[in-house]
Parts: C-alpha cells; sequence; structure tokens
C-alpha cells in the first residue's frame, strides 16, 4: 500500500506540474515524521489586478494579501482577503474572505460545516469561482483535517454544490489537495472530483519549493507553507511571493 500511495502522489505532482492553470490551492496533510500538520496554499493570477497581490505575514501569526501596487489594484473585493487565521486549536486556510466566516463561527462554538452553508461560491461570473477552505483542528479527536469545495453544478449559479472531505487520521508524508480550477479555459473549468493525493516533506522549506516549482512560471503569484505540531500547537511559516 505504501508502494501505491507513493506511485499516486507522484503522478498528481507530475500533474499539478504540466496544469496552466490550476488557480488558488490548498493542500493540508502530515510530515513525514508525524510531528506537524502541514497547510499549503498559494495564488496564481492572469489579469493585472489579479497579479497586484502578495501574502504579508502578521505578528499575530495570521497572514493576508495585500496589493504590490496600490495604484493599480481596481477591484479588492475577491483578492484582498486572510488566507489564514486560527482560534484557539483550530487552524483555518482558505481562498478567498469566508475565512472569517469560518473564524466568527468556530470562536462562536459553531462547525467548519455550519460555517459555509451560509457562502457560496465566488460571484466573478463567468467563471463562478469555487471558494476551498480546510481547517486543522488539534482538538478534534475524531477528524485530523477536513477539506471543503463551494461550487455551481456545471457554471449553472442556480444551484450551488457543497463538497466536504473528512480525514479521520493523517498520512504521513503525504497531504490532500484541491484547487479552484482543472485547468485553463473561457471560462475556467472548476475543480473536479476528490482531493488528490500529494507528496509532503519534513523540512519546510523543501515543501514550499517543491510546489512552487511546479506552478506555471507566468501565473503563479504567492505561496505559503504552515506547519503546526500535533503536540503543542506551536507553528511555522513559510512565505514565497514572486
Amino acid at each position: 500500500m505504501a508502494e501505491q500511495w507513493k506511485n499516486i502522489a507522484e503522478s498528481n505532482f507530475a500533474q499539478l506540474a504540466e496544469n496552466p492553470y490550476p488557480g488558488r490551492g490548498i493542500v493540508i496533510g502530515l510530515t513525514p515524521d508525524g510531528t506537524r500538520f502541514v497547510q499549503v496554499y498559494w495564488i496564481m493570477g492572469r489579469s493585472e489586478n489579479s497579479r497586484n497581490r502578495v501574502f504579508i505575514q502578521e505578528e499575530n501569526g495570521f497572514l493576508r494579501t495585500e496589493a504590490k501596487d496600490p495604484a493599480k489594484l481596481t477591484d479588492p473585493s475577491l483578492i484582498i482577503y486572510y488566507p489564514v487565521r486560527y482560534t484557539g486549536s483550530a487552524h483555518i486556510v482558505t481562498n478567498g474572505d469566508q475565512t472569517d466566516t469560518i473564524y466568527d463561527a468556530l470562536a462562536a462554538g459553531q462547525t467548519f460545516e455550519q460555517a459555509l452553508t451560509t457562502r457560496t461560491y465566488e460571484p466573478d461570473a463567468p467563471n463562478f469561482t469555487p471558494r476551498i477552505s480546510g481547517v486543522v483542528d488539534l482538538a478534534d479527536t475524531t477528524c485530523a483535517y477536513k477539506l471543503s469545495i463551494l461550487k455551481t453544478n456545471l457554471n449553472d449559479p442556480a444551484q450551488t454544490m457543497r463538497h466536504f472531505f473528512h480525514y479521520e487520521h493523517g498520512l504521513a508524508g503525504y497531504g490532500h489537495f484541491i484547487s479552484t480550477y482543472a485547468g485553463d479555459g473561457n471560462p475556467l473549468p472548476s475543480f473536479q472530483g476528490e482531493p488528490l493525493l500529494v507528496p509532503l516533506y519534513d523540512d519546510v522549506e523543501q515543501t514550499a519549493q517543491a510546489f512552487w516549482s511546479r506552478l506555471n512560471e507566468d501565473n503563479k503569484i504567492s505561496l505559503l507553507v504552515k506547519t503546526i505540531r500535533v503536540d503543542n500547537g506551536q507553528t511555522e511559516m513559510r512565505v514565497i511571493n514572486k
């Protein structure tokens, strides 16, 4: 089984490298030594407005997007947000302002799922970009991590499809990956199917470079890797801005 997992993960990694536009992506998993959860998040862009972004890490452990050149910012509504926040033992990562929705819900004693039932895909017709989200809650003894994607039904905005994926245990050395898009196109085709298995590494820099090097050179913008110690919740973060 271990060899099968390795082959699947390497195949998925190769497909990511061949994809010109997976859009924004999230990976959650476990380091090979099993001591840390890993969250990876990246952003890509085709338009000048989308490419005009950088990741800024705050002292409180949160991370936000910010305009690289404020003078060129035309529409901040879908590109300026907190991709990473935490409350208590719960560490959130998303591709939009639903980070705050999940943060507020968890702080109020609600669940990840309850928070996302109040949101839909992004209102950016004709793409209707999916909202992708993930959480690691060290206090949740029933689930190592969760992923979610909210998207239209075959690009029909009349229906929101809400997919949730729960992973009872982490698989040491691997993570599960979702992205907003399956590839380039007009309109952009949404990600399909279950999250994909991909490899992770013990060293945060190695993980960051492994994913960064597989993203399309023209379209990649920024990437972060956050690790969370299983035993005490201590975090480490590595950020790459193009």
